[in-house]
């Protein structure tokens, strides 16, 4: 076996292959750019090699200095994870030349594969089912409006060379194909240096779910079951699970078999995913191969059993596969949620910044958190905001959204935004738990965005019960300090009102033995909890049944957070609760007249100049953010009074743009 191999990647997925490499007794060099000189997964592996500054263009993938790093350090081979070189032909040839093992397949199967125009074509030769398009390349938007004619609307225009959902627009008329083919393009030239976009039939109400391959380099292939990728924003992934709740074993099995065709077709060899769109027929369609590990492949591990990583390290040693197809069995569910730092209240803006706390929820037979973030990290703008997948099992699928709903719970993130609260909304939202998914769920029910409204409306006596126990072992530790003014002591009481948004929830607390009973409305609630001062995680039984509640200080009460929904209350007394009613509250400014930044990002065209008139929904400024093009456009009519920024201008969240008379 080999006994030095190098990551070439960063965050989570490094740590995730140093974690088996470790249990395999090989060690492992982390490379590493400016930003990511102190990141965990530089810790955690044995060396360390820095490769450039920042930015990935000068260091994650630049190819040379990979390669003399392996020559530096030793390194017999190469794990690629995800994105950055994972799919770089250049880059497996590089290390090929210098007598350095690629763990992943050949270059030609990621060539052949890597080429969406020619993975079609290959597809359909080795007889998996392919969506009518056109597969030549595009060479204008006339162009693009004629071929989507003769497909019919609506129609997918894709980036040859794209992934991640960079280079992608849905177009169901001429004049959404003109604009979409010309930001398709440009992102696709941005992204990945290859403007050549190509168009095919989008097929409604379609579900996005993929077939997880392995084969070794002595001829011998098999697939690993599915998973089901359905629940996606803008083309990205959020949520995935194995199995799929909608795929019948005989699907499964076609699915399957096609899968392994294609492989066998291109010579594959280590992990590869054969990605499929299916409709509400079960019919199935080549959607692209991923010549790589997935970012979601922890769901196919926990329901097969197999260390996928493990399995490539072994494959690209030169082994045969320990298992056949018959020994591949699917047991229970796994679910498997994105963690991102972005703010989903504010159209998901990335959110960069440093981790103040950060615990995440303790792993177990039932949980698991794939992670290269700790306390202290830095969230950066150079790279993708993820800060970990959250992974649970269980015996049913229900069984495993309900361990995903507490695994949120005890998920403790703060100093910059996170999506805990979309995730929440998502696993907890009816119609995800039927199973009845498609990739356009997110938009459908949530068209206008998300927003505090759209978070579950859980039973909110937990939390404001949690809030009165918190409370009053704080007043009654506070009546226990000595030296208190004659007649102005601390008192002890009972009788409390919990002020939760705006609702009066009168009630007593009284301790008990092993716990609190909080009295509201009639109703006894059995609190039981070892909650400690300076504890953020309440983690307690309500009636017997276990919760976690966060809990913050905030003002003068507590932020409470609980099943994704955030609720500030203050907890005073009957009197001091009639009396907040005549607090007055502080308006915000008004900021309507301004057209600001919705996130960190780059102004890369500004379309407007002072005394232009514009009318509502005319695109006023684009900006870059994670390479990806936004446009931002007028809510209103209105005149320009003022230029705030340039073109080429960093701008930071809520930075102004123009101002508007």
């Amino acid at each position: 076996m080999f006994k030095k191999i190098l990551i070439a990647n960063r965050g989570e997925i490094a740590c995730r292959v140093i974690k088996t490499a470790r249990a395999m007794g090989i060690r492992t060099v982390a490379v590493y750019s400016d930003a990511d000189a102190r990141a965990l997964h530089v810790r955690m592996a044995d060396e360390a090699v820095r490769i450039g500054t920042a930015p990935s263009s000068d260091s994650y993938l630049v190819i040379d200095r990979i390669v003399q790093a392996c020559k530096d350090t030793g390194a017999e081979a190469v794990h690629p994870g995800y994105g950055f070189l994972s799919e770089n032909a250049k880059f497996c040839q590089a290390l090929d030349d210098a007598g350095i093992v690629f763990i992943g397949p050949r270059t030609h199967a990621i060539t052949s594969m890597g080429d969406k125009i020619t993975s079609k074509a290959l597809a359909k030769d080795a007889g998996v089912n392919t969506i009518p398009g056109f597969t030549g390349e595009i060479e204008s938007p006339d162009h693009a409006v004629e071929i989507a004619r003769d497909i019919g609307y609506p129609v997918m225009l894709k980036a040859s060379a794209g992934g991640g959902g960079k280079g992608m627009r849905v177009v169901r008329d001429d004049a959404e194909c003109r604009d979409g083919f010309t930001a398709a393009a440009n992102e696709a030239r941005s992204s990945f240096g290859d403007d050549r976009v190509f168009a095919e039939k989008f097929i409604e109400e379609p579900r996005h779910i993929e077939i997880q391959v392995m084969a070794d380099t002595h001829g011998n292939v098999i697939y690993l079951g599915e998973r089901e990728c359905s629940i996606q924003r803008r083309h990205q992934k959020v949520i995935e699970e194995a199995p799929s709740p909608f795929l019948d074993e005989e699907t499964r099995r076609a699915m399957g078999e096609q899968a392994v065709a294609l492989a066998k077709a291109v010579d594959y060899c280590s992990a590869g995913t054969v990605e499929f769109i299916v409709d509400a027929d079960k019919n199935f369609y080549f959607l692209e191969m991923n010549t790589r590990l997935q970012v979601e492949h922890p769901v196919t591990e926990l329901v097969t059993g197999q260390d996928l990583v493990e399995l490539m390290i072994r494959v690209a040693y030169g082994e045969k596969l320990p298992l056949t197809q018959d020994d591949v069995k699917l047991t229970g569910w796994a679910l498997e949620s994105r963690v991102y730092a972005e703010d989903p209240f504010r159209n998901f803006l990335p959110s960069i910044g440093r981790l103040a706390h950060y615990e995440p929820p303790p792993e177990s037979s039932t949980v698991r958190v794939d992670t290269g973030i700790e306390e202290g990290s830095e969230v950066s703008m150079f790279y993708d905001p993820m800060i970990a997948k959250l992974v649970t099992y269980g015996d049913n699928r229900d069984a495993a959204i309900a361990a995903m709903a507490d695994a949120l719970d005890r998920y403790y993130i703060r100093g910059v935004s996170h999506n805990i609260s979309f995730l929440n909304a998502l696993i907890l939202h009816p119609r995800f738990k039927e199973g009845r998914l498609t990739t356009n769920f997110i938009a459908e029910e949530y068209p206008d965005g998300f927003h505090a409204a759209d978070v579950p409306q859980t039973d909110p006596i937990i939390p404001v019960a949690v809030a009165a126990v918190v409370h009053k072992r704080h007043v009654d530790r506070t009546a226990d300090l000595t030296g208190q003014i004659r007649r102005f002591e601390r008192s002890l009481r009972d009788d409390w009102v919990v002020i939760a948004n705006g609702t009066h929830y009168p009630l007593t607390v009284r301790a008990v033995d092993h716990g609190f009973e909080v009295v509201h409305d009639g109703n006894v609630h059995r609190i039981h909890t070892d909650w400690r001062f300076g504890e953020n995680l309440v983690h307690a039984t309500v009636n017997g049944r276990e919760v976690t509640v966060q809990v913050d200080n905030h003002r003068a009460g507590y932020r409470l957070f609980h099943r994704g929904a955030q609720l500030d209350v203050l907890v005073v007394t009957p009197v001091e609760a009639a009396l907040t009613g005549h607090m007055l509250e502080k308006k915000p400014p008004d900021l309507s007249k301004f057209l600001l930044s919705p996130m960190p990002g780059l102004l890369v065209r500004l379309l407007v100049s002072v005394g232009d008139e514009v009318k509502a929904g005319e695109e006023l400024a684009v900006v870059e953010a994670m390479k990806m093009e936004n446009s931002l456009r007028a809510t209103d009519d209105g005149v320009v009074k003022e230029i705030l920024a340039g073109e080429g201008d960093s701008l930071a969240v809520d930075q102004p743009i123009l101002e508007f008379e």
